[in-house]
């Protein structure tokens, strides 16, 4: 990926040189111009294009701050509430995750999701032990942390 971006503005340069013109509007055209040779040529590099794993970036922060607002509405209403019904519990989760960057990118989303902290990690890296304000369903919670942040790290890393 570094490569590729790396490679793209060494081409808007490039096209800047050759035009003679040092403004932001022909960096702009080479860049495009650059994405476009980049694109073309993509079967030759060994990662994937790296507009793909830029546009799975923002899908994981998209879906982060979404998890973070609901979160706190989540939270904000338990602690107006006058009667405290929630049900707190610890569950252990298992993640398809393989690398270590990856299991800490999950387990630090989840502990700054308001209501939940992850408590430990195997030494395999294959299970998170999670703390949840109110779990009123164990397998419930962790499909909704499987289908939003683990299957988002899944297509950062791809």
């Amino acid at each position: 990926m570094a490569f590729q971006i790396l490679l793209n503005f060494f081409l808007a340069f490039l096209w800047m040189f050759l035009q003679n013109s040092f403004k932001g509007k022909d960096f702009f055209i080479g860049y495009l111009l650059g994405l476009l040779i980049i694109f073309g040529l993509r079967r030759f590099f060994k990662s994937r294009f790296y507009l793909l794993r830029a546009a799975a970036i923002l899908n994981l922060l998209y879906i982060f701050i979404k998890e973070l607002l609901l979160a706190n509405w989540a939270v904000f209403k338990v602690i107006l509430k006058p009667k405290l019904d929630m049900k707190p519990g610890i569950f252990a989760m298992t993640t398809t995750l393989e690398t270590k960057w990856e299991v800490t990118v999950l387990a630090n989303l989840i502990t700054l999701t308001p209501g939940t902290f992850v408590i430990d990690v195997s030494t395999d890296n294959k299970i998170l032990y999670i703390h949840a304000m109110d779990v009123p369903d164990v397998e419930e919670a962790i499909d909704g942390i499987r289908n939003s942040f683990e299957k988002a790290i899944l297509e950062v890393s791809k």
